[in-house]
């Protein structure tokens, strides 16, 4: 018995043993497995809520940058807009921001009307709803419509427009919109961080930021279309992606300003290559203030041909440095230069005081400046012989003027417009160049346009005749050679009457040009 209970002793103590060692063996398995857990804990809880890490030092100026740019980017966005342009053009009609030599609009056939769209970018200056954008984005247009960062829509009315600078200013009724705020692009320097705020390629990218630096100043363009003896080319280069759409987007600093309106691309292949360009705002905002008070722009001229100084220059008029700009010839003989006095050859470094760099600088100081006010005109001349000449400024005749007076001495007034008559036929001075082409006793205000309708319209539709780049000769038998005669022969016309015109077509007849008669009723 007793050594019965001894034997139980000690297989008890052994059967104990075994499960306290199970029991170690067992803690110590788990505890690799429980530590693996919970690592996959911790790394799902550190993936699952993110923490702030502190900026290293050295990277601080960097993130500084970016948090600007964000500021930057979020406060400026609300006030840029999306611009469609739409147009109805018929044959050869000009498309909008295309202007194509008179001779083109003989070659191209009548395909009947076509709906050309086409889309840009624009910013709000007021809360009353004035946007600035690009000349060419709105040219041409038949109808605008706008669209804000917040998905709002209006359509929009074209305030004026400037090809010469290619500014223009639309507006869309609304109140409490935002607007942003316009910089000194005097102050820009070369190295700037800028950002270019648009619609590149349209509706896709609508509202896109990029950022770049200011990569010149002062550049001229010498290819840009619809470029005239009195466009101020004077452009902001930078490296921040621009492509087509970018048009009449802002350019703005790291505070939120605009300093320039993004207008150009150089490019090979019609996309961005590293090289925008960008109208200065200081210039942009003296034509949109200009556009807003009277509707177009009044410029200034001394009346001379000029040049930028080359260093052969400077050493001639005794320059240390080369700058100014050279006088090489006058408008006229009635040039207010000339008759002042000053000379061909002469080099102009200062006007009023303020120091002359370069063409497209004194085209803007003298350009901006009242017709009819007197401006101090510094000189060098040859040896150092230096002169301030007073002369009073005289307003700028546009380019169409220009061309028709050296033409034909009887022809239209500065600045006439291009007319919609009573029978919908929009008609225009006859160019220049085209007078030669159709002979003295065919030369008449030409069919530019004629509204889809008009009768007139459906009266050249069926006869299936070309009406784009017709002259108008005779009506009722009345010769009439330029759009106020046209105007006043049609005068006496009441709804209901029938009107003959006499057109002539220097493609007709195989190239050899032919008249035609067409008979036209005047819409009620």
């Amino acid at each position: 018995m007793a050594r019965t209970r001894e034997w139980l002793k000690f297989w008890g103590l052994v059967t104990l043993t075994v499960a306290l060692v199970a029991a170690v063996v067992g803690t110590a398995r788990q505890a690799p497995r429980a530590a693996a857990a919970q690592e996959q804990t911790s790394a799902l809880g550190a993936l699952a809520a993110p923490q702030a890490a502190p900026i290293p030092a050295a990277a601080r100026p960097l993130a500084d940058l970016s948090e600007s740019f964000t500021a930057v980017a979020e406060m400026i966005r609300p006030a840029v807009v999306f611009i469609r342009a739409q147009a109805i053009t018929r044959g050869g009609n000009r498309i909008p921001g295309l202007q194509p030599g008179f001779e083109d609009f003989f070659r191209v056939p009548d395909q009947g009307p076509q709906l050309r769209r086409g889309s840009g970018t624009g910013f709000l200056i007021s809360k009353d709803g004035y946007i600035i954008t690009n000349n060419h984005v709105v040219e041409g247009a038949t109808s605008l419509r706008v669209r804000l960062f917040d998905k709002r829509e209006f359509n929009a009315e074209v305030v004026g427009r400037d090809p010469e600078t290619d500014v223009a200013v639309i507006k869309i009724d609304g109140r409490d919109l935002p607007s942003i705020t316009l910089g000194n692009s005097d102050s820009v320097r070369v190295g700037e961080w800028v950002l270019a705020v648009g619609n590149p390629l349209g509706e896709l990218f609508s509202f896109t930021v990029t950022a770049g630096i200011v990569s010149a100043k002062g550049r001229l363009l010498d290819g840009l279309p619809d470029r005239s003896q009195y466009s101020i080319m004077d452009f902001i280069q930078t490296d921040a992606v621009i492509n087509p759409g970018n048009s009449g987007g802002p350019l703005v600093n790291t505070r939120g300003q605009v300093v320039g309106i993004n207008s150009a691309i150089a490019s090979e292949n019609g996309f961005y290559q590293g090289y925008g360009f960008a109208i200065p705002v200081n210039l942009a905002r003296v034509v949109a203030n200009q556009l807003i008070a009277e509707g177009r722009v009044r410029r200034s001229v001394l009346g001379i041909g000029i040049d930028n100084a080359t260093e052969e220059d400077a050493a001639y008029a005794g320059l240390s440095q080369v700058r100014g700009v050279v006088v090489e010839s006058f408008s006229s003989d009635d040039s207010p230069a000339k008759r002042a006095g000053i000379e061909v050859g002469d080099l102009i470094t200062e006007l009023d005081g303020q120091p002359v760099e370069y063409v497209a600088q004194l085209q803007q100081i003298v350009g901006f400046k009242k017709p009819g006010e007197t401006v101090q005109v510094t000189v060098v001349r040859r040896g150092g012989q230096r002169k301030v000449i007073p002369v009073r400024l005289a307003e700028a005749p546009s380019d169409r003027l220009v061309a028709r007076r050296a033409a034909n001495d009887t022809a239209e007034p500065a600045n006439a417009p291009e007319h919609r008559s009573k029978l919908g036929v929009t008609v225009e001075a006859l160019p220049a160049q085209a007078r030669a082409e159709v002979g003295d006793a065919n030369v008449g205000p030409w069919i530019t346009d004629i509204a889809i309708e008009s009768p007139a319209y459906g009266r050249f539709n069926a006869a299936g005749r070309g009406v784009f780049g017709d002259v108008i000769t005779h009506v009722d038998g009345q010769r009439v050679r330029t759009v106020q005669e046209f105007e006043a022969a049609l005068r006496g016309l009441k709804p209901g009457d029938v009107v003959s015109l006499q057109l002539y077509n220097p493609q007709a007849a195989n190239g050899a040009g032919a008249s035609r008669t067409e008979r036209i009723r005047v819409p009620g």
